[in-house]
């Protein structure tokens, strides 16, 4: 998938910054306050110290006008982050998606109520319910189609959309289309390769000139060879580490490959908040309006924010960036937060909704300290678990001396307790998995924002092996003295 493992997310990240993140802590003033662009600096400057990130870009629009674009902090090349950084924007790119399915739709090249195997060439799933899949089901993720039903680690391999869908043949459904709502990126690569056929031209090539160029976004784009951007980082233990991309499919990913700038996604805002749009008003009530079976819209979903501002927001994760996207309907603003920094909890969400409050004369709650808080405790768990496994092996001689000769079953009850952290670092992307509803989770994903985590339970699985052998060897050796 493109987006980053939002299983993961959900064991590690959600887990910690409930853990750590307080709620912001609403004075409501009466009316929409004017958020200027010195309050939005003063604001996502304090943020950027706070956090620990390398580099952060933002956008306020309000009533169809951009308000301030800027950058904080800096790129993986040590260059100042500007409203001119590209950044990748992860499953933002949803809403781009549907905007161009939208766009078609409005032309009478795509029917949207219409079977999608009846439109899309190549598409063959094995599952006779898939007949009843429609454009529709595909942007409000209501299709049936899960990652727990395909082989999303074999489809990373793809090298165009064609061959991303041929991958699909044959496919089950996890459920009947639009009867239950399941977040699966394969439905907007799906989308995507459909606006291929309908329009005839490359998927990033018709979202430049039906969606980009109208809006005057000269800097976006859908690959790394039409908008140059530089590596992100993973957080280890406090430390940034520049990082490519990890990528499950790339170039023109309907589901998270956009490359913007906070410049552009000003103007991207300006769209949704009054200001001149690709496709029309009925359109864009479509894209936020929810399914009959949940909430989520087309590449937008309704959230209650502190303070009580209904918004319609976004957000999306990467391996190595992290992004965000709000409008509020009742004040005309729009808001857009981007990093080049994924760590365990992501933070580009809660800034966002901070701006919301910001906007409606609210005090906002920064990120905070979470992520310093999380990488130091997983640094002094990791180094104490390390710590007790060598003290364990240099008492092992002592241990079993005072063990020689008892029952066995008594010294295998005082070694298992030592082996509970190997199984469950061996256990760990399952329990993952689990936690994400069976989205496939891999060895090789644990490794890039979960990092800190990953290493931790690593050391303490290591600290009881080392400490679980050298008694077991001290006992074997001590046996076998006359």
């Amino acid at each position: 998938m493109t987006t980053r493992f939002t299983a993961a997310a959900a064991a590690v990240g959600i887990a910690a910054s409930t853990a750590f993140a307080a709620p912001a802590a609403a004075a409501p003033a009466p009316g929409a306050a004017r958020l200027t662009p010195a309050a939005v600096d003063a604001y996502m400057e304090q943020a950027l110290e706070d956090s620990g990130l390398p580099g952060i870009s933002v956008a306020v629009v309000r009533d169809g006008r951009v308000v301030h674009a800027a950058g904080y902090g800096h790129d993986s090349e040590g260059e100042p982050v500007t409203e001119d950084t590209p950044m990748r924007i992860a499953s933002l790119s949803k809403s781009f998606t549907a905007m161009a399915v939208m766009a078609l739709v409005e032309d009478g090249a795509i029917d949207l109520d219409g079977s999608v195997t009846g439109q899309l060439p190549g598409f063959t799933p094995g599952d006779p319910r898939a007949d009843r899949i429609t454009v529709r089901d595909l942007l409000n993720q209501t299709s049936g189609l899960s990652d727990t039903e395909i082989d999303v680690e074999g489809l990373r391999g793809a090298s165009s959309l064609e061959d991303y869908v041929s991958r699909l043949d044959g496919v089950r459904l996890a459920s009947d289309p639009g009867t239950r709502m399941e977040y699966c990126n394969i439905n907007y690569d799906l989308a995507a390769r459909l606006v291929e056929t309908a329009s005839g031209k490359r998927f990033g090539e018709y979202v430049r000139e039906a969606v980009f160029e109208p809006l005057g976004m000269e800097h976006s784009g859908l690959s790394d060879a039409e908008v140059p951007v530089a590596d992100g980082h993973n957080s280890l233990y406090g430390l940034w580490i520049p990082r490519a991309e990890r990528f499950d499919f790339n170039d023109d990913s309907g589901a998270g490959g956009v490359i913007s700038t906070a410049a552009d996604m000003g103007r991207w805002l300006t769209a949704h908040t009054g200001g001149p749009a690709p496709v029309g008003g009925e359109s864009l009530q479509a894209m936020y309006a929810p399914s009959e079976a949940d909430d989520y819209g087309m590449g937008w979903s309704p959230e209650d924010a502190p303070g009580g501002a209904e918004l319609m927001v976004h957000s999306g994760n990467l391996f190595t960036y992290n992004a965000a996207q709000g409008i509020d309907p009742e004040t005309g603003y729009g808001f857009a937060v981007m990093s080049n920094g994924a760590p365990i909890a992501d933070e580009t969400y809660t800034l966002m909704l901070g701006l919301s409050a910001l906007s409606r004369g609210e005090r906002p709650e920064g990120p905070g300290t979470t992520r310093k808080t999380i990488d130091a405790v997983l640094a002094a768990v990791g180094a104490s678990a390390l710590g007790l496994g060598a003290a364990g092996a240099v008492r092992s001689r002592r241990w079993a001396a005072r063990r020689t000769g008892r029952p066995a079953w008594r010294t295998a009850l005082r070694i298992l307790p030592l082996l509970v952290p190997a199984a469950l670092f061996a256990g760990y992307p399952g329990a993952v998995s689990l936690l994400s509803h069976g989205r496939e989770v891999t060895w090789d994903q644990m490794f890039w924002f979960a990092l800190p985590l990953t290493l931790t339970l690593a050391a303490a699985a290591l600290g009881g092996l080392v400490t679980a052998a050298a008694r077991l060897l001290r006992l074997r050796a001590a046996a076998r003295r006359p």
